[in-house]
């Protein structure tokens, strides 16, 4: 069992110093330290921590923004750590320990709220893409070469001339024109008829 210790700061210009005196202090046998930013997701001395954990060790910080941003990444970092049979402590935040039911419960309390967030912002979404749709609306990528051009490419395609030289004239992607059928045809469109 293990005491492992967490210090971050955000630049270069501040100071580990209070964080390490304090996680010390409170017993931590290994401080993994860095300094970058929070809202960075690629933070190697945090994963070299995460990874290092093991049942029964404790997870110390000197408070919660040390250990993640936003809540959500918070939230899944505490979880990972439960996961591996160890608990987490935030100093500044006594309520943090889950250790105690207090902090188990506030951490649960949370993940739930979150989950109602992710649940709440899906529902919307499902439901703005239905307006869309029902507006006609497309979705995914603007296509890259018009009707007209894809029925050039099938027409050049078929008069033996080489897939890279199509591409390039079109500046697109040999893939692309090796994608179109030869047998391709525009959809029939039926004019309005009030034109």
């Amino acid at each position: 069992m293990a005491t492992l210790g967490y210090a971050r700061v955000s630049t270069q210009d501040q100071h580990l110093t209070g964080q390490l005196e304090a996680l010390k202090a409170a017993g931590a046998d290994t401080i993994y330290r860095e300094k970058i930013s929070g809202a960075r997701a690629d933070r190697p001395q945090l994963a070299k921590l995460m990874a290092a954990i093991k049942a029964g060790d404790v997870v110390l910080v000197t408070k919660l923004d040390r250990l993640g941003r936003s809540t959500r990444e918070l939230l899944d970092l505490i979880e990972r750590i439960g996961k591996a049979g160890a608990v987490f402590r935030s100093l500044g935040d006594p309520l943090f320990d889950t250790s105690s039911a207090q902090g188990q419960l506030l951490a649960t309390m949370l993940a739930a709220i979150a989950q109602f967030e992710r649940s709440l912002i899906a529902e919307r979404t499902g439901e703005g893409r239905k307006r869309a749709m029902a507006n006609k609306v497309k979705f995914g990528r603007k296509r890259k070469l018009s009707e007209y051009q894809r029925e050039e490419a099938v027409k050049r395609r078929a008069a033996g001339e080489s897939l890279a030289s199509i591409a390039k004239s079109y500046a697109v992607d040999v893939s692309m024109i090796s994608r179109l059928a030869p047998g391709y045809r525009a959809p029939f469109k039926v004019a309005d008829a009030d034109a």
